[in-house]
């Protein structure tokens, strides 16, 4: 199987990478991966199983249209994934999460090519639904002058797009949501420096650095933390597609189970850097201080947000057999000790 992995060196592509190219059941995969730069793939070395072009999707269409052509699974993983990104560049995350996606998905649909395309669990938004359910819950975003819903209402759009290819062009699609996925190489320090990571890099970041530990809002909003390995280990069994029941299906890729407010994660943080074995993490979590800011002051007025968001992953354990495996205090330590 040949699969072609737009967006590598991302959170999800570099450790899907990585599982492919050392796990036995993968053995007969083979990844043509891509993307503007390639710090997290400088571990695998070009060999017969795997290669990696660097370039722009914004000016690549010919090479992309060849690999197309050439591959049997798209994977278009190029994509901007960051609250902080949406409030402050609201059109390039319309115009990468959207119109260059829209333009790959176009392409597997012209080459009769399968497409796995990575949705988000933000595509719920304010549902009034306590469990997220894929073809049931409701989706439901704030007011135009809310920029954070930008990303959400695109993603949505490309969903409803590819669903409506499926149905009219005969594309054949899988759809996954991924809920609030941690672990190594989530986002760097440079972006907590600049105040643009997910949570539980910027706490690290932050308490490493002598800052407050910032709880937005009191960081009373609860998501369903999700360890990367058990998300990456979803997308290997709808890759895989036996029997076809990952055809045409949407699939919510989270952990239930993990459940906990950020006030609670950075609470979890501080327990796993005090028990880290390393002197400098635990010193600095011993010293660490908790504020409080409302959401307006820290993110600006255009931010908004959603108090809970649990999955419903019934439909991805009855097709396919997944269920998630690392639990909460587990997903997070092991994420903080890549910090190390």
């Amino acid at each position: 199987m040949n699969i072609l992995l737009l967006g590598a060196n991302g959170f999800i592509g570099s450790h899907l990478i990585e599982r492919i190219l050392s796990g036995e059941d993968t053995s007969g995969w083979n990844i043509r991966a891509f993307d503007l730069v390639g710090d997290n793939l400088k571990k695998f070395p070009e060999n017969d199983r795997f290669s990696f072009r660097q370039g722009d999707i914004f000016e690549d269409d010919a090479w992309i249209e060849r690999q197309i052509k050439e591959c049997d699974v798209i994977l278009p993983f190029v994509g901007i994934a960051k609250p902080a990104y949406y409030l402050s560049k609201p059109l390039w995350t319309f115009e990468l999460d959207f119109e260059q996606n829209l333009k790959i998905v176009r392409m597997c649909v012209h080459r009769k090519k399968r497409v796995i395309f990575p949705s988000t669990s933000e595509v719920y938004g304010m549902s009034p639904d306590k469990i997220l359910v894929e073809d049931e819950s409701p989706l439901m975003v704030g007011p135009i002058n809310k920029m954070r819903w930008i990303y959400s209402c695109g993603k949505q759009m490309l969903d409803r797009v590819i669903a409506a290819y499926g149905q009219e062009k005969g594309l054949d699609y899988t759809i996954f949501r991924p809920f609030n996925w941690i672990g190594a190489r989530l986002d760097t320090f440079k972006d907590a420096e600049e105040r643009t990571a997910r949570s539980i890099t910027q706490i690290v970041y932050d308490v490493l650095n002598g800052r407050p530990i910032t709880l937005v809002n009191g960081g009373e909003q609860r998501r369903s933390f999700t360890y990367i390995s058990d998300g990456v280990d979803a997308l290997v069994a709808i890759i895989k597609n036996i029997g076809g029941n990952a055809d045409g299906q949407i699939f919510n890729i989270g952990n239930p189970e993990n459940n906990a407010s950020i006030k609670e994660l950075a609470h979890e943080i501080l327990k796993a850097m005090k028990e880290s074995g390393n002197d400098m993490f635990a010193r600095a979590a011993e010293k660490a201080e908790i504020i409080e800011r409302p959401a307006e002051e820290y993110y600006g007025n255009g931010y908004d947000d959603m108090q809970n968001r649990v999955p419903s992953i019934e439909n991805i354990n009855k097709r396919l057999g997944w269920s998630p495996k690392v639990g909460f205090s587990e997903a997070v330590r092991f994420t903080v000790s890549s910090y190390l």
